[in-house]
């Protein structure tokens, strides 16, 4: 199954739609994996802007 990264919040996905954001521009051109389990303890997740657990691309063309 193909992977793609929302362009307006970066989470993979594997649908049609977002489901985090609700989006349907999504890109099969990503680069760079971050999954984020807790993201009021992650310092990542803080300085990426996500609130939502879940994986996300660090790069979307």
């Amino acid at each position: 199954m193909t992977e793609y990264a929302c362009r307006d919040c970066h989470r993979i996905v594997s649908g049609q739609n977002c489901p985090a954001c609700g989006s349907n521009s999504l890109s099969k051109d990503w680069s760079g994996y971050v999954l984020i389990i807790d993201p009021e303890l992650s310092e990542i997740a803080v300085k990426l802007n996500i609130t939502t657990p879940g994986a996300y691309a660090l790069k979307v063309r």
